[in-house]
Parts: C-alpha cells; structure tokens; sequence
C-alpha cells in the first residue's frame, strides 16, 4: 500500500453512525442527505428504461440529451455556458475526483478552503499534490467567515489549483460576488485554476433569482425544453462571470438538490475544448454514467422547476425550525446558515467532537457528525442535517442534546 493511502483518515461520520448500529431508537442527523425518497418521476423514468433493456454502455461523457439539458439548465441559471462544456460522471465524487487528476501532478500546490468535507483535500494528497489550507473563521455568533485577503494572498503564481466549496459543507458560508470577482481576477493573473464545488447552489435561502433566458438567448435548434422557464434562487456562481475560456472547472451532482444521493450522478462545466481529455479520464475510471440513471436525471431536469423549491421551501423550513432552539440553549455558538443543509455549532464540553458525538449516540440516542470529520479547523463543533420532512424529529433532537448538556 502507498504511504498516501495509509496515512488517509476513516470517515468519523461513518465511526460515528456505526456506534449507533442496529439501534431503532436513534434520531439520525449525520449524513448529508434528506430523508425524502427520489421524486416517483425520476424514479418511474429509470425503472422504465430497465424495463427496455437500456443496460449497456453509453458515451463517456454522458446522453448527448442529457448533456444538452445541462447546458439549458446551466443557461437558465448562470447563462448559457456554450456547447461542448459539459462531461456527465458517475456522481459529484467522481466529478471531483477527475478534475484533480485532470489537473494536478504530483508536488502541485493546491489551496483548499477549509473546513470542509474531507474528500475535497484528500483528493489532491491521494494525486502526490502538497494542500495547503486557508481557514475561514467564526465571528462570535458562530457565522463562518472568510479573510479574503489571506486567501488572495495564500494564491500565488506556484499554485496550480484554488478549490472552493461553496455554498459550504459543513459550515454554510457562501461566498459572496465580490469575492468571486475578486479571486477570479487574482487567479488570471497568476494563472492558478479554480475548482469550485457548487453542488449546493440551489440549495441556498438568500434573495438574488436568476430570470428565465430572453429571446436573444433562445436554445439552439432542437434545444431542451429546460431552458427558460421561471426565475430559479440560486447562490452566486463563478459562471456567472467567468469566460468560457477562464481556468475554471464547476463541479455540480444531482444528489442534493434533486434528492437522487444514492443515484451516483454529477456533471463538469469545463473550458471551451476540453471535453476530449475529461473523457479518458472518465474511461479509465468508471467509462461512462449508467443509461438508466441518466433517464433520471433527464426526469428530474425536466422537473426541477415544479419540485426543487418545494424542496428548498422544506429545507428552509427545517432550518428555521432548528437553528432559533440551539442558538437559545445557554453556551451555544450558532448561526443561521445561508446555504447549505446544515446547522454548524459549538457546545460546551464538545472540545473533542468525536468523543462527544459517540456520547451523544449512547446516552441520548442522537446522531450528529463530529466537526472533526471537516478537518482540525472544524474541531469542537457538530454538524446538524436539518434536511427532514418533519420538523417535530428536529425539535425532539434539540431536546436531547439539551439533556446531554443536562440543562
């Protein structure tokens, strides 16, 4: 075994959640995801396409329907991104995971934003790339922050690679316009790439909307009929000032927004001619997407308008129901997250968060996710999903953890 890989971390979620196996009484909120099932259209078309006998192999870079529904979902969101940028992939993991390889060579520099789900940094170390990490920090009420200047200042002409996740997982943050503007300027003149996982970029409770396309933007002949449409909210995203020819790699995956995690389907927006180099990297890792899940992810574009804010109107309800109870319990460091899915905080006598989420599963039968699975940066905080139907689930969580606390 490689050094690299030996020295990678074990999932302190999944260490986590297995202290809590085979016990039904546990309220579950460590997993990124909701626990709402796939939409019956989406999983309706997938079964429908077993049922042809769509089981064989498609294209590396994904339906060429497919890829086209992107792109009219993509325009109808941040502008139309052009033809030939977009490579579909078996999950936002693997979305992640090729553009690293894509990019980064063993000794490049690539600066990661942190804390933030483990996998984003692992990726580069796994490639042989040295990661250097860019803290945001928490203001004094639990509000993650990022020093702008600091991060500008951690790019230089020797980084091969910014990697930005945002709207954040685990924290929230989200970054703003003129930050965006900012380090894609900076990252111009130093000729660093920028990968930005935006995969939570629906799933976003501030006020800016995106209107449909105007008629000088119609879709090409034989467009997806996902283009236009309503005004969709959506976080800022760098494609919404980049060129196409800027060094920017966008990583999107369905499991969030459209409720498909178990599914395993993401996409790429990349530079204008580079489709060719992505696909055999997606042919030497996985050949291509599953036919049948990419007919669901046809259906779930098709529609996203009706589901996707009923979904984020769910998600902001269950962040509004949660985030007031824990910022009232006595010690408590907490925010309202602007994106996201989740409740980051700070309480006391969690200082080491792994010890405490596994005392938290055995005497109180909660299940939250240690801080310290995002990187030392998160330790002493607690990653809450508020990702549930039932907002009563949420409240009767606080009120263990209250009892944890015994107050």
């Amino acid at each position: 075994m490689r050094e690299t890989i030996a020295r990678l971390p074990g999932s302190k979620i999944r260490e986590v959640a297995n202290a809590g196996l085979g016990r039904d009484d546990v309220l579950a909120f460590w997993f990124g995801e909701s626990d709402e099932v796939t939409p019956e259209p989406v999983r309706r078309a997938a079964a429908d396409s077993l049922m042809r006998g769509e089981t064989f192999y498609s294209h590396n870079l994904g339906l060429a329907e497919l890829r086209e529904a992107l792109r009219g979902y993509t325009a109808a969101l941040h502008g139309d991104p052009g033809p030939d940028r977009i490579a579909v992939t078996s999950s936002g993991v693997s979305a992640l995971m090729t553009a690293m390889q894509w990019l980064v060579d063993p000794g490049d520099e690539v600066v990661v934003v942190v804390p933030v789900w483990p996998n984003l940094p692992a990726q580069p170390e796994i490639l042989g790339g040295c990661v250097t990490r860019v803290a945001l920090a928490p203001d004094a009420q639990g509000a993650w922050r990022l020093d702008l200047q600091r991060l500008l200042d951690a790019v230089t002409p020797a980084t091969r690679v910014l990697l930005l996740n945002a709207p954040n997982n685990p924290t929230g943050w989200t970054l703003t316009r003129t930050e965006q503007q900012a380090l894609l300027a900076h990252c111009r003149r130093t000729g660093t790439w920028i990968v930005a996982d935006e995969v939570y970029d629906r799933v976003w409770f501030g006020t800016e909307t995106v209107g449909p396309l105007t008629p000088a933007a119609s879709p090409p002949e034989g467009g997806s009929p996902a283009w236009g449409g309503p005004a969709r909210a959506a976080a800022p995203s760098f494609l919404d000032i980049a060129s196409p020819d800027d060094r920017l790699v966008v990583v999107h995956s369905f499991s969030k927004s459209f409720l498909m995690t178990g599914w395993r389907l993401g996409w790429l927006v990349l530079p204008a001619g580079q489709l060719d180099a992505v696909g055999k990297l997606i042919e030497f890792n996985s050949s291509c997407a599953p036919v049948f899940v990419q007919r669901g992810g046809l259906a779930a574009l098709a529609c996203a308008d009706e589901f996707v804010p009923q979904l984020i109107a769910r998600l902001k309800a269950g962040r509004d129901a949660l985030c007031p109870l824990l910022a009232a319990i006595p010690g408590v460091q907490s925010a309202t997250p602007q994106g996201g899915m989740y409740a980051f905080f700070r309480v006391p006598g969690a200082d080491d968060s792994l010890v405490f989420a596994k005392r938290l599963v055995t005497e109180v039968g909660l299940g939250l996710a240690p801080g310290a699975a995002f990187g030392i940066e998160g330790e002493g905080w607690l990653r809450w999903c508020f990702a549930s139907q039932d907002t009563a689930r949420l409240v009767a969580g606080v009120d263990r953890l209250r009892a944890a606390l015994r107050l």
